[in-house]
């Protein structure tokens, strides 16, 4: 059979509807889900910033789950490679991803260096802006590159990395982050209170 006599996906792939809904999974856990977006060159923070607050949010009895770039480019993404189209794909997989994880309502923190400013907005329509907060780790490519915690800054300047964000491939910042912060200015405790105070109110019921 040609891809032309072959039925159109829409007509055999039929939805399933759930009869638990997300507000009875909201009530059970006692928050509303959220998709936390942290977005930054490598180096700027994101991990460690997003760990700290994932912890907080679980002394606060808070049901969360972190995805980070190196451990999803293990295993769901291990396919991709760094092109523009290849990094596309990684967002929208980890978007769909995330996405399902709010269905179960989790408050899902999210660590990609996600360069392309298109790609982070089209993860927020996925999930709906209310259940997105976009988090800028701004930090001066130099002082990343001091930090260089994986070594990867060095071999992208000495061209064993093709198409590294900052050095060879650009970075889009966002123009209106819902929390921007400063690395190389502010405190790791300062921070962490300042997306305390920006997530609670969003998954307070």
């Amino acid at each position: 059979m040609s891809s032309k006599e072959q039925p159109a996906k829409e007509l055999y792939i039929i939805p399933h509807e759930h009869k638990i809904t997300g507000e009875d999974r909201m009530r059970r856990k006692g928050h509303r889900p959220l998709l936390i977006w942290f977005t930054g060159l490598s180096g700027s923070g994101k991990s460690t910033l997003s760990g700290l607050l994932e912890q907080e949010l679980f002394r606060r009895n808070t049901h969360t789950y972190l995805l980070d770039g190196d451990n999803v480019r293990k295993g769901l993404n291990k396919d991709l490679g760094f092109s523009r189209e290849c990094r596309t794909e990684n967002i929208r997989r980890i978007g769909e991803a995330a996405r399902l994880m709010l269905d179960a309502g989790l408050v899902v923190l999210a660590a990609f260096v996600s360069p392309i400013r298109k790609d982070r907005e089209t993860v927020r329509e996925l999930v709906g802006p209310e259940r997105f907060l976009e988090v800028f780790v701004d930090c001066p490519l130099e002082v990343c590159e001091e930090r260089d915690v994986k070594g990867l800054y060095k071999k992208a300047r000495d061209g064993k990395i093709a198409d590294f964000t900052g050095i060879s491939a650009p970075f889009e910042a966002p123009e209106n982050p819902d929390v921007h912060i400063r690395t190389h200015e502010t405190s790791l405790e300062v921070s962490l209170n300042e997306l305390i105070q920006a997530v609670l109110p969003k998954i307070k019921l």
